[in-house]
């Protein structure tokens, strides 16, 4: 029997497949299937042993970074874990080191479920309960993921939701590829990687992408907001390479309202700056100390839900 952190689940539609894992509820690998040609979309993974960077994180109850992982919500100071590399803060929720429930009700599609146990979770800094959900459909032109959190217990509960999936659209490096991040205003970071607090307007910066760009050397550790929005009412990152128009589109719900975007500079070498992570968020880093950057606040029994998507061109 597999070790838990082994065992993967494979989503098939057409010619796309998605592997997925109990272990995190994690997007381990995304690809088109051509006859036994496989083109990556997703910068992936096999095995537990083998990930790198947090490569298909789900970050749940809350993503990116707490500040020194100490927060006050109404009226309580509570101190997590300091468990980021970058810095003494905690980061990326609680949920990508655990194995979920899961129930595949068809070769393309896949509902995984866990929950957070107030009386478990006191002592890391989150004496709230959760019911959490996450759900992966393959569809005829991409991958759509859906969250659901429900508050489980019976006290006011602070969340936030993200995920960190990388993507390639076969540039050997990101230097290569061009972006797009519709985007008005990035977050400004301290050496720490949480923000001080200020909103910077992306015009007449380098983290301008609101049309596309070639990365280059630009270091992408920013958390944007202000984000624009097609008629649809989704919001839609993009990253392509320029020389054969090979693509691929994140779209995300309202419910999302930044996103990280990540060259991931600090993943040790031969990996690093090999995919750029375009990762939704319901909230800023540091949302749980500045609950006006999009934390949710969920009354007992109140429930919040968002869906993103994956379009391979």
């Amino acid at each position: 029997m597999p070790a838990p952190e082994d065992v993967e689940i494979t989503l098939r539609h057409g010619s796309q497949r998605a592997v997925v894992s109990p272990y995190g509820a994690a997007l381990r690998r995304y690809f088109l299937d051509d006859g036994g040609s496989e083109t990556a979309v997703v910068w992936g993974y096999s095995g537990g042993a083998n990930k790198k960077g947090g490569q298909g994180d789900v970050l749940i109850p809350f993503p990116s970074r707490i500040k020194d992982g100490r927060y006050t919500f109404q009226g309580n100071t509570f101190q997590m874990e300091r468990n980021d590399k970058e810095g003494p803060n905690a980061i990326h929720g609680f949920l990508r080191g655990i194995t979920w429930e899961h129930e595949q009700s068809s070769e393309s599609e896949v509902r995984f479920r866990t929950q957070i146990r107030a009386e478990a979770y006191a002592d890391k800094g989150y004496p709230f309960s959760l019911g959490v959900e996450m759900a992966y459909r393959l569809e005829g032109d991409g991958l759509a993921c859906e969250f659901r959190i429900r508050n489980a217990g019976d006290r006011n509960a602070p969340v936030g939701a993200g995920f960190h999936p990388y993507f390639t659209v076969g540039t050997d490096t990101v230097e290569d590829a061009e972006a797009l991040i519709p985007a008005n205003q990035y977050l400004e970071f301290e050496p720490t990687l949480v923000p001080t607090g200020n909103l910077i307007p992306v015009e007449g910066t380098e983290m301008d992408f609101r049309e596309f760009r070639r990365v280059g050397e630009t270091r992408f550790n920013h958390c944007y907001t202000g984000l624009q929005r097609d008629g649809d009412g989704l919001a839609r990152a993009r990253m392509r390479d320029p020389d054969t128009g090979r693509s691929v589109t994140v779209w995300m719900d309202d419910s999302f309202r930044y996103i990280v975007v990540y060259t991931g500079d600090a993943i040790p070498e031969p990996h690093a700056r090999r995919a750029l992570a375009i990762e939704p968020m319901t909230c800023a880093t540091d949302a749980f100390n500045h609950p006006e950057w999009g934390l949710e606040v969920l009354s007992p029994g109140e429930a919040f839900e968002g869906r993103f998507g994956i379009v391979p061109e």
